[in-house]
């Protein structure tokens, strides 16, 4: 079967290590890097073939990963942190590069030439696993998380020069002109992608929402993400870093809850195949015989990269954690330290025992990195008791775009429409998330802030702030998604006041049992409501009739009222 029994393998390897990460309460990315070492070429048993196919595939993971990301976090969410950014992120890539090329040539003998590769190597931090882990931990709206996307933009947008200079270490003939065409390149072509993304795009999206396709809507975000990709690669540039760029473009538009809750499924599969790819690269054998070295080295990049870190984030006047949390969540090596150490391999920059020794730290430091990252608030609250400094804040969330103690209203057909009026006259602060696309401009016509999307995904329930929330009206008539709605809202915020629309009569006990406080069947009501109306023709009193009225309403329901 080829590739496919090979994913086959990683799936289920990958499957096997996630549960046994999940047993020891470890991050699933160490759990699918110990699955990769499993099927690898340097272990015994079962063992992927295909492994420069499965790379490639792993590429789209890194790719997917990032244009949600970039779905997540628009130009105005980075705009309070682009100076530590691209001043702070270039001074961290010198000063790490410097000091790793002079630790390499006094520490490990090797020459300046490899001193300087060595350095450059470590200083690009995970872009994977910082996002996954913060992603993991439900971190990636504070204000310390907005610090590390900055900087770990900015060193993804370092590797460009960096493949134009390290080659030509042995010659700087020429160096200044290639460097500026490859700048050049890089700036026209994401000018292209910034016009494209906010010009063209959401016309394009808009027009297959029109056709009335989930389906074909999923298809042209992936197509979006990998085509736009691909055309950075293709000019040089990073694969990864066009789809980022992407996202970013279509963050500013309707689309973009919509986009992300449907491709977090997608993302998490080839997400998996890269950290088991990762894990596939790892040799066993060559570990043993250096781990001296190895830990020793490791050591050295979490404690140099974190103490350089953390205090450039201090430096630009970021105080309570964050620098701990910076510092310790950006200490491991990147994954485009892979994309550095193949071109030096093969350009013969490199020697095998220094390529070996870098793609080892790598993966160690990226498989430890959840790890370490967790002691940030431990080790940086422990500092703060012993020197007596303030007292130790919790991370602050940035404020959401909307008010909190709001009511969401899930659907804008008739029944969410007139809630949705009732609770504005009331003077309760209403958001609306609707499924249908065309009903989005209707919503903003008549006042009220809208979402587009399905209010069953953990996405669009975030988005529309379900944790600050005080209710949530589901008003659609629909049972497996209001069932999906509930189960993740109570997950979400464990305190927030549901009320559902009952389908069917056999759908009210189901609902009780989940927990529902209040269900609206609208059978049951209409029945109600034509008793109620007859029983004020007969001129009966207004006692009399809401006794009767709630003895109905409790044999409709069973014995507990609403």
């Amino acid at each position: 079967m080829g590739i496919a029994a090979d994913f086959v393998l990683i799936i289920l390897a990958g499957l096997i290590g996630g549960i046994l990460a999940r047993l020891l309460r470890m991050p699933l990315l160490v759990g699918y890097v110990a699955a990769g070492v499993f099927v690898g070429p340097y272990t015994a048993g079962p063992r992927v073939t295909e492994i420069h196919e499965i790379e490639l595939l792993a590429e789209i993971g890194v790719a997917l990963l990032l244009f949600s990301l970039g779905l997540e976090i628009s130009i105005r969410d980075l705009q309070p942190v682009r100076n530590i950014a691209a001043i702070g992120g270039s001074l961290q890539m010198i000063v790490t590069t410097g000091l790793g090329a002079a630790g390499a040539v006094y520490g490990l003998g090797l020459s300046w030439t490899e001193g300087i590769w060595f350095g450059a190597m470590i200083s690009v931090s995970s872009t994977m696993v910082v996002l996954k882990t913060l992603a993991e931990a439900g971190l990636t709206s504070t204000l310390a998380s907005r610090v590390m996307i900055g900087l770990l933009v900015m060193q993804d947008l370092a590797v460009i020069p960096l493949l134009v200079i390290l080659p030509q270490l042995g010659s700087l003939d020429g160096l200044a002109w290639k460097l500026a065409r490859a700048l050049a390149i890089a700036s026209a072509l994401l000018f292209g992608i910034a016009f494209v993304g906010t010009r063209l795009l959401p016309k394009f999206l808009r027009k297959v929402l029109q056709w009335g396709s989930r389906e074909l809507f999923l298809v042209a975000v992936v197509a979006i993400s990998v085509g736009v990709g691909y055309a950075t690669f293709a000019a040089g540039l990073s694969f990864a870093l066009g789809a980022f760029v992407a996202g970013m473009m279509l963050s500013e538009s309707e689309f973009s809850h919509q986009a992300l809750s449907d491709v977090v499924p997608l993302r998490d599969i080839f997400g998996l195949l890269f950290f088991v790819s990762v894990g596939m690269l790892f040799d066993p054998k060559f570990a043993l015989e250096n781990a001296g070295r190895i830990v020793v080295v490791v050591l050295l990049i979490f404690v140099g990269k974190g103490v350089i870190l953390g205090g450039i984030t201090s430096a630009f006047s970021y105080g309570n954690m964050a620098p701990w949390i910076v510092g310790f969540g950006l200490a491991q090596i990147g994954e485009f330290s892979f994309v550095l150490a193949r071109t030096g391999i093969t350009g013969g920059f490199l020697s095998k025992p220094t390529y070996d020794l870098v793609l080892t730290c790598t993966i160690l430091t990226m498989a430890l990195s959840p790890v370490v990252a967790a002691l940030a608030l431990p080790v940086g609250g422990g500092w703060r008791r012993w020197w007596k400094s303030a007292p130790v804040q919790h991370a602050i969330q940035l404020p959401p775009a909307q008010c909190s103690a709001h009511v969401i209203v899930a659907g804008f057909g008739r029944t969410g429409r007139a809630a949705a009026r009732a609770l504005q006259v009331a003077g309760i602060p209403v958001l609306i998330v609707e499924s249908h696309y065309a009903s989005l401009t209707a919503i903003r016509d008549a006042g009220f802030e809208g979402i587009w999307g399905d209010i069953a995904t953990d996405a669009i329930l975030h988005a529309a702030h379900a944790g600050e929330a005080r209710v949530l009206m589901l008003t659609m008539p629909d049972r497996n998604i209001v069932n999906l709605a509930v189960e993740r809202a109570r997950l979400i915020n464990p305190g927030l006041i549901l009320i559902a629309r009952a389908l069917r009569e056999r759908h009210v006990a189901e609902l009780r049992a989940m927990g529902v406080e209040a269900v609206i069947q609208p059978e049951f009501e209409g029945g109600v409501e034509m008793v109620r109306q007859a029983l004020v023709r007969y001129d009966r009193d207004d006692a009399s009739v809401a006794a009767i009225t709630g003895q109905l309403r409790q044999e409709l329901y069973g014995a507990r009222r609403d």
